[in-house]
């Protein structure tokens, strides 16, 4: 297959010498790690902290330092009303699924709200968005409303996706959202298709639209992920790849799965430079984020970003995630990024009591009208069940429902 030609007729770049920090860190006659066929608990040390890899090592590891003292104070008070959504909204939903408002799979952004906020702070408006099934947060933090969102979760015609998708098929053109993807991974080969028809109609610059691609830790080792990033380097796409990394796939570790577990080097088979930053810290994501951005609107470079954060849920609702160890489970809520922001912001002074229980109290009434918005809100007509089915016209599509005759006899 040719390389496609870009309507500048720029010529590819030339590639550095030397390795980026993505790198795979392979050193001859290392020992091999053991392996395990059971899935194990991620240990009393659960995910990488951020600037070490997984044997410890700061010193080859690109890190972004946290700017929560130099962040005006408006800006950290509107992260924080925006994470407090996703944690409610969250919270909601589960609550909402236990009394079966809520069908289906569902998956929630409960401890990664700093990643969520971080990460949607560093996108424009002009960027596209394609993330996995765990993406009620995202929806959130891209300006979708909550009553369309949750609306969707309960399968109702006001749905951001007309009911038809539920939690795990949230799409909105409008905030250039374009899925939602149930299926592990199935949403890379699409971004970087996006990636690849931005590249065809627009020239690279500081105003150049750009992709951003969400995935788990698991993603990361099936072939669609190798293969995009492949596709990726070689047409210098301007997508940034951006892996959650919560320590778990499932209920798989990324250490028992993963040749190299220090995901942010799983580009450099491809020369894609990779970042590692603290998914607990939302000035860090944010601006590691933008930093990425930048490198693929500007300069076509393809870029990988490993957010590091712990669930603080099973993997969906219903997981009771027993494979995790008590120190783990009590590590992830030693880190719970709301806690933690909410105390910097009144022991710095920034908001005080009143203030922050204002946002809270304010977004809960948010919440709650979403959930009433959801609740009276019709379902979707049985008349429509095959209006989305393609896109365009399509001759002969059967729209024979499960009760109807096979055959109409003549009278």
């Amino acid at each position: 297959m040719a390389v496609p030609q870009k309507r500048s007729g720029r010529t590819p770049r030339a590639r550095a010498a030397t390795a980026p920090a993505s790198a795979p860190s392979v050193r001859p006659g290392a020992p091999k790690r053991r392996r395990s066929g059971a899935a194990t608990p991620s240990g009393p040390s659960g995910p990488p902290a951020p600037g070490t890899d997984a044997s410890g090592d700061t010193g080859t590891i690109p890190s972004v330092s946290s700017g929560l003292a130099a962040e005006p104070p408006q800006v950290l008070a509107d992260y924080y009303r925006q994470m407090v959504l996703v944690r409610v909204f969250e919270q909601r939903a589960a609550e909402m699924y236990t009394r079966a408002k809520i069908g289906g799979y569902c998956h929630l952004n409960l401890g990664e709200e700093a990643t969520v906020v971080g990460l949607m702070a560093a996108l424009e408006r002009t960027d596209y968005l394609f993330t996995t099934y765990r993406e009620h947060g995202y929806a959130l933090c891209r300006g979708i409303d909550p009553g369309r969102v949750m609306a969707e979760l309960f399968g109702k015609a006001t749905g951001v996706s007309g009911g038809w998708g539920g939690s795990m098929h949230l799409f909105d053109t409008d905030a250039r959202l374009l899925g939602g993807y149930g299926i592990v991974g199935g949403q890379i080969p699409p971004a970087t298709g996006a990636a690849l028809a931005i590249a065809y109609r627009s020239d690279p610059g500081d105003e150049a639209e750009a992709v951003m691609c969400l995935m788990g830790d698991g993603t990361t080792n099936i072939g669609a992920f190798h293969e995009s990033l492949n596709l990726a380097a070689i047409w210098n796409l301007p997508i940034v790849y951006v892996v959650v990394n919560n320590g778990l796939g499932m209920g798989t570790t990324v250490q028992a799965a993963s040749g190299e577990p220090d995901l942010y080097r799983r580009g450099g088979a491809y020369r894609i430079p990779g970042v590692r930053v603290d998914g607990d810290d939302v000035i860090a994501v944010r601006d590691a984020a933008r930093q990425a951005l930048h490198s693929a609107r500007a300069e076509r470079q393809p870029m990988l970003v490993e957010a590091v954060s712990s669930r603080l849920r099973g993997h969906s609702v219903v997981d009771p995630a027993r494979y995790r160890s008590p120190e783990d489970t009590e590590r992830a809520r030693r880190l719970d990024p709301v806690p933690t922001l909410r105390s910097h912001l009144i022991e710095t002074g920034i908001l005080d009591l009143a203030a922050v229980t204002k946002i809270e109290a304010e977004v809960e009434d948010v919440v709650t009208a979403a959930v009433t918005f959801a609740d009276e809100s019709p379902p979707p007509a049985v008349a429509d069940l095959f209006a989305h089915a393609y896109a365009t016209p399509v001759p002969n599509t059967p729209h024979r429902l499960p009760a109807d005759a096979l055959m109409v006899s003549e009278p």
